[in-house]
Formats: C-alpha cells, sequence, structure tokens
C-alpha cells in the first residue's frame, strides 16, 4: 500500500540527520540560508555533528536521531544532510511500525538508496531521491534547479522531465507506466540476499552511481542480471554516472557496460539524467507511478505528496 507523506508550508521544521558519513560542516551551514528562503524552521539530530571514524556517530546514535526526527511531531520532514557511507548499517534495527505510523518525507540520495528501499519495502511510504544539504545544496557552486525542485514537497504536482533538462538516449525503445524504485547502484547491489533486496518486478528502475570504474559497474549489472533483478523490471531510467571512467589501459567503456547489460534486459531504457552525483541534480520521488515513454523522450513522476 502506497502511503505519501503530507507537504509542507511555510513555517514547517525540518529535520536534518546524517545517517551515514560526516557532513561537511561548512557546507551544512550554508545550506540553511536555502532552507530559510523556503519559509522553513530547522532542527538538528542530536548526533549530527559526531564522527566514528567513517561515520557520523555510532549506529545506535545514527539510529536513535531517525527514530526521534519520525516521532517528533514539530518535524513535518527530513532532508539528509550527506551520504558516504553507514545507512545499511542501522536498516536492521530500524523500527519500521515507528515510521509506518508516523509518515513523512524523507529526501536524500546516494547511501540514503538503502533507507529508501528499505522503508518503502516495509511501510510503502514513499521517499524521495533528491540532492543534500551538505553535498550539494550548500556548496557556493549550487545549480539553482537542484534548489528548484525541493518546491514537489509544498505542493501535489507532477514532474516532467523531458529533453528541455538533458539530451536524452534511447537504449530500448518502449512506452510503460510502472512504480519507481532504485537509486545508487553499489547500494542497489548491496541489497541482495538480505531482508531488504530490492524488488523490481514490474517497476522502473533507476540507477545512478559515482566513482566507480567501469568493470565495477559491469561487476554490479552482472549480479543484478543473474539475480534476476533486470530481466523482471519494466524499465529503467539510467542517471548520472559521474566519474565512473577507467583506471586501466584496456577496458570496456562505461556506455558500452552498460548498454550490454540493458539490451540483455530487453526492457524500455533511456540514458542520459541529470539525476544523481551532477549539478543540476533533479529531485524526484520513490515509489511513485510514472509513466515513461521513449518516442515523446518523456517521463512524467506522479507527484509524491499529499496536500496538507
Amino acid at each position: 500500500m502506497m502511503i505519501k507523506p503530507q507537504s509542507l508550508k511555510r513555517g514547517d521544521t525540518i529535520g536534518i540527520l546524517a545517517p551515514a558519513s560526516p557532513p561537511n560542516q561548512e557546507n551544512l551551514e550554508r545550506s540553511l540560508e536555502f532552507l530559510r528562503e523556503l519559509g522553513l524552521n530547522v532542527k538538528f539530530g542530536q548526533h549530527v555533528k559526531n564522527e566514528y571514524g567513517y561515520l557520523a556517530g555510532t549506529d545506535e546514535e545514527r539510529l536513535e536521531d531517525l527514530h526521534n526526527m519520525f516521532l517528533d511531531k514539530e518535524v513535518k520532514g527530513i532532508i539528509c544532510a550527506g551520504g558516504g557511507y553507514g545507512t545499511a548499517r542501522i536498516a536492521a534495527e530500524i523500527d519500521y511500525d515507528l515510521i509506518k505510523n508516523n509518515p513523512k518525507i524523507l529526501w536524500g540520495y546516494s547511501d540514503i538508496t538503502f533507507l529508501h528501499m528499505s522503508i518503502y519495502q516495509q511501510t510503502g511510504l514513499v521517499t524521495f531521491h533528491g540532492p543534500m544539504l551538505a553535498s550539494d545544496i550548500g556548496k557556493e557552486d549550487a545549480h539553482a534547479l537542484s534548489k528548484q525542485y525541493f518546491q514537489q514537497l509544498f505542493e501535489p504536482k507532477t514532474i516532467t522531465y523531458t529533453e528541455e533538462f538533458s539530451a536524452l538516449q534511447v537504449l530500448v525503445e518502449g512506452e510503460v507506466e510502472a512504480i519507481l524504485v532504485g537509486g545508487n547502484l553499489s547500494l542497489i547491489t548491496s541489497s541482495l540476499g538480505t531482508p531488504f533486496e530490492i524488488d523490481t518486478k514490474d517497476k522502473l528502475l533507476l540507477i545512478e552511481d559515482i566513482n566507480e570504474e567501469p568493470r565495477a559497474v559491469d561487476r554490479m549489472l552482472n549480479q543484478l542480471y543473474m539475480a534476476g533483478k533486470l530481466k523482471e523490471a519494466a524499465g529503467f531510467i539510467i542517471g548520472d554516472f559521474n566519474n565512473c571512467v577507467p583506471e586501466r589501459e584496456k577496458s570496456l567503456t562505461l556506455e558500452e557496460v552498460i548498454e550490454h547489460y540493458i539490451q540483455k534486459a530487453a526492457k524500455p531504457a533511456m540514458k542520459g539524467f541529470n539525476i544523481g552525483h551532477c549539478s543540476p541534480n533533479i529531485g524526484v520521488p520513490l515509489g511513485v507511478n510514472v509513466k515513461f515513454s521513449t518516442s515523446k523522450k518523456q517521463v512524467i513522476f506522479e507527484s509524491g505528496v499529499d496536500s496538507v
């Protein structure tokens, strides 16, 4: 059952979490001006400034912040400060009934993909794959379009992605209407064999990644293919694969790798979307119905929020 979170309004309070690695504090502080421009108040998780090796606090601390933000009646939505690594470490300990009974906006990408997958599968809650505060919005060169698509949190509205955003390339022709799942390829692959293994059956699969050379992308797509996840999917949205270039002299190109597996899956697919580790990074809802057309080179995302 799909659950849409309630939309935001000016004066609402946003919770800021760091469920993975320590965010850049200077960028995080700079991003607050953007939230104020949206008319939002801010409440930080208690452990957002903690550091525990490559983690933003211990698993217990990051889990506590996540639970507290969903429990806090004052907090109307949650935006992640950054990604890195660590969300999968807390996935098995999350109280999903707590989230289901207190649904609200959750926004992030990259390592947050594991939360998108686990929360959707356990609760049906629509979440948002979009640019984060310290990682994106707080940078001095943050793109205006990355900021603009936070507006989808304030009123129910569809998002229509066409070549006005970026050049799109058809890999496999076709039209499909299906629920959108996915996110970062590395995190999707790491879900296999766990209680939160991604369900791609009859769903549109979004994939993106960063700093993975073609051989690594090949390994991950091959694993998904052998696990049946690519054949089961209804279609594919190929987002940005930032700096996924060979580190060795002899290599297949990223394009050759992606096209090999997408064509083996033989489901409608386009690539070139500014979704992922790129600028601009267009935020989109996950867990909603999407109309996908290669003939129109158009993707229409259903609204991810309900009106208050």
